[in-house]
This record gives C-alpha cells, structure tokens and sequence, in this order.
C-alpha cells in the first residue's frame, strides 16, 4: 500500500534548500540506480572524490544563477522534489534534472515537477524540451513516455551497460 502525504507545492528553490535538495537527489539516485542493477561502485562519479560536495556545488550553482530554473515541490515543510531547467543551444528548453524523494514515488510530486517544466516551455515559447535518462530506469522511461517524450536517437553509455538515453517533447501551441 502506497503511503499518503500532503499535496505538495510548489515554490522557486532557495540557497536554504540545498542540503535537502542534495539529500533528495541522492536518495533518488541511488534507488533508481539500484533498481536498475548497478552496482555500488558504478553510482559514483569517479572523478569526483566527494560526490556530496560536488553534487552541493552543483545544485548551488543552478539555484543562484538566472541561467537556471529551479523549483521545488514542498510537502508540508518538506522538500520531496526538485526540478532544474533552462534553455539549451537552438529553440528549447532542457529539463536538466528532476528528483523526487522515493517514499513519495507516485504522489504527483513528479507531475507537477512535470507541469512546471511544460509551464517554462510556454512562457519561454520554446517549441521543444529535452531531457535525458538512463534507459534501466524504467519508472522514469514510462513517466516520459506517458507524458509525450520521444528518445530522439541520441544516446550516451551510462552505468551497468545501460545507456543515457535523450529525449524530446514537442511543447503544447
């Protein structure tokens, strides 16, 4: 039985979200990771000897600059999502990333990550938004597919033999 929680909302991220955005963004990927059949050593960046740190460093980045949209989706007090966007090379718009807590997998945390992303692409009047995932985690292919995203062809090689696989959604208009 799936546990219920409050409705999220959602709201701009703040500099003061970043150690629950990283804590989220790490516990999301490492159980879709899992789920996926990589192995432990396979999660981590190599090239990065603190991958917390470096993950910190990067979300700050994308919440202090205007390059990048950040939103994060609140459960009472509680961060349980988290979705960066912007704008890419040509007429589009990038979802860079969007996590949400895994014990709020299949609340509409996601979704209404999701909807704030369509939102940006009408506001930006950007005819098509991209995004990549990794191809073994089937949650997310499914959550793409069933919102109108198509692979694009375009693939890059990813953990435990499975491939970053990139995607495309015609905007609405």
């Amino acid at each position: 039985m799936t546990q219920s929680h409050p409705r999220p909302r959602l709201r701009p991220a703040r500099l003061g979200d970043l150690d629950a955005i990283v804590d989220l963004h790490t516990r999301a990927r490492t159980a879709y990771y899992r789920t996926g059949g990589a192995a432990e050593h396979e999660i981590g960046d190599p090239a990065q000897p603190d991958p917390l740190a470096h993950r910190r460093d990067a979300w700050r980045r994308a919440v202090d600059t205007d390059a990048r949209t950040v939103v994060c989706a609140v459960a009472g007090k509680r961060v349980v999502g988290v979705a960066a966007m912007g704008h890419v090379a040509g007429p589009a718009g990038e979802l860079y990333q969007i996590h949400v807590l895994p014990g709020h997998w299949g609340q509409g945390v996601g979704s209404a990550l999701h909807a704030a992303f369509v939102r940006f692409l009408d506001r930006e009047r950007l005819p098509e938004g991209r995004v990549e995932a990794w191809r073994r985690n089937e949650r997310a292919m499914a959550f793409y597919a069933r919102r109108g995203w198509s692979p694009s062809g375009e693939h890059r090689p990813g953990p435990a033999g499975g491939d970053y696989v990139r995607m495309r959604l015609a905007a609405a208009g």
